[in-house]
């Protein structure tokens, strides 16, 4: 396979990631480029300038999602001595901590469904839509208990 068609696949798969981003987290796509770009790429520090050029992104875009994937903890900022350029990285535990945040969000829907439970007086047929929910949470939760994540 010839380096052009190799880089074509990579970006394919940049907008595979992205377009999942999209779709399932609510993310603008060019978080999702990023974070596939910084899983797949050699090396794995990238400036904001070379991220930029292989998504085809502007600076001032790439920068305000830079800073909201480094305040969220999925990518790592990064100086080295004596260079004054920025690397960036993804986090090596960066889905951990998705998955982690995501078990988190879910716990609190649970806190909430409780309250449904006493609201709608515990029993009864209101309460089978808030059984469901509590009862998957409750799945999920103790699956994650049962296994938790290690690398």
């Amino acid at each position: 396979m010839s380096t052009e068609e190799q880089q074509d696949r990579l970006l394919r798969w940049v907008e595979r990631v992205a377009a999942f981003c999209v779709e399932e987290w609510g993310l603008p796509p060019i978080t999702g480029r990023i974070l596939g770009w910084l899983m797949i790429c050699d090396p794995a520090e990238q400036s904001a300038g070379q991220i930029a050029d292989v998504i085809q992104a502007s600076r001032a875009s790439l920068t305000s999602n830079m800073r909201f994937l480094t305040v969220i903890g999925l990518v790592k900022k990064i100086r080295r001595p004596g260079d004054r350029v920025s690397y960036y990285r993804i986090e090596d535990d960066a889905w951990q901590k998705v998955i982690q945040r995501k078990l988190e969000s879910l716990s609190a829907f649970g806190e909430i469904a409780d309250e449904g439970f006493d609201i709608a007086g515990g029993e009864g047929h209101r309460t089978e839509r808030i059984r469901a929910a509590h009862d998957s949470l409750t799945w999920l939760q103790n699956l994650a208990a049962r296994h938790p994540l290690h690398r």
